[in-house]
């Protein structure tokens, strides 16, 4: 019987995934998968506008806004060692050192990283994932992928997703009901964060698919450069950069702009490690924390 439900879903699937296809006769160029990508992007926005965001307003209404900051600052230490991992995998030892006394000081001082100490003792935040590593070593974006719950990606950004999972320390917490109960408080805290981001997003953009797309591609673009150069600075125009790395307009990282995971988390680029809510409360990227082992990877919230 469960085997035949899982098929059944696995066609439904693949059906949406055909109709998606369809539905865009000339995909925009550099965006071959656009129809797939327009069809999940609608599954993950329906996901958030009947069942998340009404979760996160509640939240909001419910918990002081100083407690909410303390729980972003205490998921982003968290995410302060993966992003420490990752500098040092590129070779960035000074921002890797960095951010590793980022976490010893926000651990000690802030009392478990509930207070961000280490910003205040001027150390800059960095963000860093296995996509962002990987294209610095040249490995090319592929081409862009909206994927179920997670929001926006790109072939290669999705392969370091995997990579993700397993270094994130949360995900080796035990037992993997606490994990679940974890990651679970991430995701409210951090769509509740982005209330207001998100409503003007929604409000402003004509496309919103598009807009998205440009921004998490030009802001990957960005953290990948490092701002070298006056190509790599994000620009938010009608056009979708071509999917050739050797150019300048290529996506060679991606970006993490407003995402939907449901909603990616809002779009800065001249802060590419961070944005900021309606409250001023600053959003570090790298907020989503997967479950333990066995599960699936939680939602990833743009910006990173």
């Amino acid at each position: 019987m469960r085997t035949t439900r899982a098929k059944n879903a696995a066609l439904a699937l693949a059906a949406a995934a055909l109709a998606g296809c369809a539905s865009v006769p000339t995909p925009t160029p550099g965006d071959p998968l656009e129809g797939l990508n327009r069809t999940v992007f609608k599954f993950n926005d329906t996901i958030d506008t009947y069942a998340l965001k009404p979760v996160a307003k509640g939240y909001a209404w419910a918990v002081p806004q100083p407690v909410r900051s303390s729980v972003t600052n205490f998921f982003s230490n968290i995410g302060d060692v993966y992003v420490a991992a990752n500098e040092l995998l590129e070779l960035k030892i000074a921002d890797g050192v960095g951010d590793i006394m980022r976490v010893v000081i926000n651990t000690v001082f802030g009392v478990g990283g509930l207070f961000d100490v280490a910003t205040a003792a001027k150390l800059p935040k960095h963000a860093a994932d296995f996509g962002i590593t990987l294209g610095h070593y040249g490995v090319p974006s592929g081409p862009y992928l909206v994927l179920p719950l997670l929001g926006p990606s790109t072939m290669r950004d999705a392969t370091g997703l995997i990579v993700d999972y397993y270094g994130n320390p949360l995900t080796y917490v035990q037992p993997s009901s606490v994990s679940w109960a974890l990651y679970g408080v991430n995701l409210v805290n951090t769509r509740a964060n982005l209330l207001t981001t998100v409503d003007v997003l929604s409000a402003a953009a004509i496309d919103k698919y598009s807009f998205i797309r440009n921004a998490y591609l030009q802001r990957r673009h960005f953290l990948i450069t490092g701002g070298d150069g006056a190509d790599s600075v994000p620009n938010y125009d009608d056009s979708l950069p071509k999917y050739d790395d050797g150019s300048a307009a290529a996506p060679d990282g991606a970006s993490g702009a407003a995402a939907s995971p449901a909603p990616s988390s809002g779009a800065a680029p001249a802060a590419p490690a961070s944005s900021t809510d309606g409250d001023g409360q600053t959003i570090p990227g790298q907020q989503y924390v997967p479950p333990s082992h066995g599960g699936v990877p939680g939602i990833r919230l743009l910006p990173r």
